[in-house]
């Protein structure tokens, strides 16, 4: 029987569940997603930083200071979100942000020295964590799923 027939019937069966379930692209990425980032979040716990402060300092490490739009967009954040997961970064002195020379109102994003020294020793373990991760994978996917997310992106 099709899911249009049983909805003719039940406008919410159990079956439409069962379809989303099994079938829903967004629930099976978060779902991935979270697993992976428990994975990454306990190989990073001993630095005590989260794989999205990680993946945020990363994001930092370049020769010029990034502004706060060009990093809330590579990392598909809005402003506001990337302003609060800065907060605890800048308390521990990792990350600096200063007033954008060019454009008053904008911030720009810079890695501390202490910042830099963190990433150094967390690269290693990321590496680690990521290498895992892939072996998970079926072998030659891990290209395969890279393009599909960011077609997705």
């Amino acid at each position: 029987m099709s899911t249009r027939s049983l909805a003719a019937r039940d406008p919410l069966p159990l079956a439409l569940t069962h379809h989303v379930r099994d079938m829903c692209v967004c629930l099976h990425l978060q779902r991935a997603a979270r697993a992976v980032a428990r994975r990454f979040d306990e190989a990073l716990r001993p630095l005590d930083i989260t794989n999205g402060q990680f993946s945020l300092l990363m994001s930092l490490n370049r020769p010029d200071a990034p502004s706060l739009g060009s990093v809330a967009s590579l990392l598909a954040l809005d402003r506001t979100t990337l302003t609060a997961n800065l907060k605890p970064l800048e308390r521990r002195g990792l990350v600096k942000v200063t007033v954008d020379e060019q454009d008053k109102r904008g911030r720009r994003l810079a890695l501390t020295p202490a910042g830099r020294r963190l990433l150094i020793e967390a690269f290693p373990v990321w590496q680690k964590a990521h290498a895992a991760a892939e072996r998970l994978l079926p072998s030659k996917h891990a290209d395969t799923l890279r393009a599909d997310l960011q077609a997705l992106s």
